[in-house]
């Protein structure tokens, strides 16, 4: 009785607002990746991680510039995977964790660019400050993961950002200013029906 009180509210509240239109999705982290490359020194392109990040995104498969996406990413999560290199990028010259445990991103516009693609226009924020980031997107799958039996989608995405736009100037110009940016996400839809 209890699911279909529940489901009754959701359906006669409608579409009061575009985000009532899509489903939730909360990030599976053993199938998502936070990539990041950046110049070093002009030999080669030097890779790093992010494992520790929380959020979620709504998304609306039939009309996608209704979707949304937030997400936390804890800074001290950076992976170079050399234990001084991490403690260097951990300290005041680069991300300053202590001080700036998190940084974020939040989506504000999203447009449509092609019948898998499109661009994600928001707000993210490093060491303080908040700069307007677009990131460029690709819908790769939405549906039933035949593992697991739930609703899944997956998107890739990538942009690339000024690392000094936000204060990150140690290093410049031997390690490079431009900060390539790979997202590949996974995520699992979350019951509107469900109840604890």
């Amino acid at each position: 009785m209890k699911k279909l009180l529940l489901t009754t509210a959701i359906m006669l509240s409608g579409f009061s607002t575009s985000a009532d239109a899509a489903d939730k999705y909360t990030f599976d982290k053993l199938h998502s990746q936070i990539i990041f490359f950046v110049d070093h020194l002009g030999f080669a392109k030097s890779e790093g991680e992010f494992h520790d990040y929380d959020g979620h995104y709504m998304f609306d498969e039939e009309h996608p510039e209704k979707s949304s996406v937030e997400v936390t990413i804890k800074t001290a999560s950076i992976d170079m995977d050399d234990e001084a290199w991490d403690a260097h990028l951990k300290n005041a010259d680069f991300f300053n964790v202590e001080k700036f445990p998190e940084m974020t991103f939040k989506s504000t516009s999203i447009k449509v660019t092609g019948d898998k693609t499109g661009e994600i226009t928001g707000d993210l924020t490093i060491l303080g400050v908040t700069k307007p980031v677009t990131l460029t997107t690709v819908h790769n799958k939405t549906g039933e993961n035949p593992y697991s039996k739930k609703i899944e989608s997956g998107f890739s995405a990538k942009t690339t950002i000024k690392r000094s736009d936000f204060g990150m100037t140690y290093g410049l110009p031997g390690v490079g200013d431009d900060v390539e940016i790979m997202i590949e996400v996974e995520g699992v839809r979350v019951d509107p029906t469900s109840v604890e």
